[in-house]
């Protein structure tokens, strides 16, 4: 049986440091100098870690190095290694390992990466190949990832193990990382790709923000947040990322990064747009509280699109100080799916495991089932 692997080591590196993705050499080399450190490999581990009891049955064929070869030899897979790279990869090297993929051919390509990476491997294999994301960058909008590492390793084991179910199209999504860091989400399909149906391991097309008819909803959300930060005027206050907390900043008269991370004390703004190690040092010693929403259609509330308030500020802050507000229909969307918490720190995630409250209105709240992943 044939695993095609292929990691894009530098996936996901900007997401701790607040650059909202590492696409392009400038930025890459940016994150870098801001102490980012590789994700994707590390993902990687815990998919492959899946089909170690398979790994006698399946030859793994890769890339060169930190592409996939190094890891698949380490956990002891049978592996043939394909073309080379040079001392940092680039978009053309996931190009050439996807061709040599399609021509060997493979029986399924596991890629690690984000929206990036599938767009490079969805340029060359299109629909001609089974193919699965293993979500280990910023961007993880479209539908052809995992909804975590490991339920990719699970979903591959299916497949590898008689239990191959049926293949359906995944759509490939990326948003303009430009745009990105300036507040403005434009999410645009680039294709489609062949990847198993088994809607249990595979994360949905992120949907879009918060229409018109809840904004009062919203409003009244943002209202009663404000009015908690009146009565705890000591507290430093970390505001996620997305639409459905922007009427926070809005209420206060501070300006928001939609995109971004914002700290608030006092109802002033004390920090715009914050990375991990930033917002490490403004609450070290002080008391804080996270306020975070829900990424509609998908559930997560830490691990996509916020990683700047990582498992470090997590733990600083304490779950019991982490605000989630969602409206009841985003929470209805899921049809009954638990919110999901994908840190990377499988003792972190842990502390998210059972229920939690969420603010759905101005006065009222509800409890929603809640999943740690990756224990």
């Amino acid at each position: 049986m044939k695993l095609g692997l292929i990691i894009n080591p530098i996936a996901g590196m900007g997401g701790k440091v607040g650059l909202k993705g590492t696409d392009g050499e400038e930025i890459l080399q940016q994150a870098l100098n801001l102490g980012a450190v590789p994700e994707a490999n590390a993902k990687t581990r815990k998919a492959l870690a899946e089909l170690l009891p398979l790994k006698a049955e399946i030859q793994v064929y890769t890339y060169p190095g930190a592409m996939g070869e190094d890891l698949a030899k380490e956990l002891g897979f049978q592996t043939t290694v394909l073309g080379s790279i040079g001392a940092r990869t680039k978009v053309e090297d996931t190009l050439a390992a996807a061709q040599k993929m399609l021509e060997e051919p493979v029986d399924l390509l596991c890629f690690a990466g984000g929206d990036g990476t599938a767009r490079n491997v969805a340029e060359v294999i299109g629909t001609k190949l089974p193919v699965l994301g293993i979500p280990a960058g910023v961007k993880i909008h479209s539908g052809v990832f995992a909804s975590h590492p490991q339920a990719a390793g699970q979903l591959a084991f299916k497949f590898f193990s008689g239990e191959e179910p049926e293949l359906v199209e995944g759509e490939v999504m990326d948003i303009d990382e430009e745009a990105f860091r300036e507040g403005t989400l434009t999410a645009r399909l680039y294709g489609v790709m062949r990847i198993p149906a088994a809607p249990e391991f595979i994360q949905m097309t992120k949907s879009g923000g918060s229409q018109a008819p809840e904004r009062e909803i919203l409003l009244g959300i943002a209202e009663r947040i404000v009015e908690e930060m009146e009565e705890d005027p000591k507290t430093f206050y970390i505001i996620g990322s997305g639409s459905s907390l922007s009427p926070i900043m809005e209420i206060l008269g501070l300006p928001n990064t939609l995109l971004g991370i914002d700290i608030v004390r006092k109802q002033q703004l004390i920090a715009r747009d914050v990375n991990e190690q930033e917002i490490l040092e403004l609450i070290q010693g002080r008391p804080a509280k996270i306020v975070v929403t829900v990424i509609g259609n998908q559930g997560y509330v830490f691990g996509r699109g916020n990683q700047q308030i990582s498992a470090k500020v997590i733990k600083k802050v304490g779950p019991e100080n982490i605000l989630i507000a969602a409206t009841r229909s985003k929470i209805n969307a899921l049809e009954g799916r638990p919110l999901l918490v994908d840190t990377g720190d499988p003792e972190v995630n842990s502390l998210f495991d059972g229920y939690v409250r969420v603010i759905n209105t101005y006065g009222s709240e509800l409890v929603a089932k809640i999943k740690g992943l990756g224990q």
